[in-house]
């Protein structure tokens, strides 16, 4: 246990039974008033983003949190099938919690996995992700006022916005954080 002031960005902790990550922390001290303590964090499950208050000297167990690097392997159906390449173990994550990141799972891609106590709480994608196009509109000639773009169709499912240069079969690279068009790969 350590006093909520010592709570730094990146630092898990546990607060009414919930397992939190420090987003941001904002410390206010006036003359007359104990501190106040403001942690913008983020549920490591739900993924929800609540600010949580404290009065200085309140006390928050900080947990350490376990993070592997594992190839996704496959989808069973149920869920998706990760392998932790150095020992080679197979863990499954239920689709339901990986909707957005699902967008970008491909075979033999490598994610991190965040682990509290052998209880699985999120992945972590890479920044960016290489995704083969299946599907894509022809291009339109003229059509060049605004930014010219058409909608493309990646293999895991996913609609994206890309150039008109892009073709179908052709690999980009596109954005995990928002699922943008990023370049050619």
């Amino acid at each position: 246990m350590v006093n909520c002031t010592e709570v730094r960005p990146g630092n898990a902790f546990l607060y009414e039974g919930q397992i939190y990550i420090c987003i941001n922390i904002d410390l206010n001290k006036t003359a007359m008033a104990k501190m106040k303590v403001k942690i913008k964090s983020k549920n490591a499950k739900t993924g929800n983003v609540l600010d949580l208050s404290f009065i200085g000297g309140d006390k928050i167990e900080i947990l350490r949190l376990e993070k592997k690097q594992m190839q996704y392997l496959y989808d069973d159906g149920e869920g998706f099938v990760f392998m932790d390449v150095e020992t080679y173990d197979q863990v499954s994550i239920s689709k339901e919690r990986l909707e957005w990141e699902k967008n970008f799972l491909v075979p033999e891609s490598m994610v991190t996995i965040t682990e509290y106590e052998g209880d699985i709480i999120g992945i972590e994608l890479p920044a960016k992700v290489t995704l083969e196009v299946t599907e894509c509109e022809p291009a339109t000639r003229g059509d060049t006022v605004n930014k010219a773009l058409k909608d493309a169709i990646c293999e895991t499912g996913l609609k994206v916005r890309v150039p008109l240069f892009v073709e179908r079969n052709e690999k980009i690279i596109v954005m995990t954080a928002d699922g943008t068009y990023d370049s050619r790969a």
